[in-house]
């Protein structure tokens, strides 16, 4: 029988592979350490401080550099809340969020919870990508 351990890491190698990327050792251990929990949205200081706390000797810029990665290959959205805050979504899926300020959280919306009825000319040359918007949200 394959131990639980075993079978993160070939989950994790499958994940990367899929994606196009080469499985080197610091990729394995962030992306076990970044899925394993399901869809969640986490800043590079929180997946650092998680790899650290799993045992791990990784930088926190080998943590940004990964996730950028990670977010060019598709397997994560990069949601940025404000200049140098950014989170990095797990679910790739079109959707939309809410940020509480105060908490520093994001929660998914549905993307058909939200509708933009007029949208900007594009320039020639280009066309959308996608629409995303965040609500900020506060306590009353």
């Amino acid at each position: 029988m394959i131990d639980a351990a075993r079978a993160n890491l070939e989950v994790a190698t499958s994940i990367l592979s899929r994606a196009g990327l080469r499985p080197t050792r610091q990729r394995l251990l962030l992306t076990q350490v970044l899925f394993q929990k399901g869809d969640r949205h986490v800043t590079a200081e929180q997946l650092h401080g998680e790899a650290e706390a799993e045992g791990a000797a990784i930088s926190l810029a080998t943590v940004y550099n990964t996730l950028h990665q990670f977010r060019a290959a598709g397997l994560v959205r990069e949601v940025v809340v404000e200049a140098g805050r950014a989170y990095f979504d797990t679910n790739v899926s079109e959707h939309h969020h809410l940020y509480h300020e105060a908490k520093g959280q994001l929660h998914d919306i549905p993307a058909d919870q939200v509708q933009v009825n007029a949208q900007p000319e594009i320039p020639a040359g280009f066309t959308m990508d996608r629409v995303d918007v965040v609500i900020r949200i506060r306590e009353k």
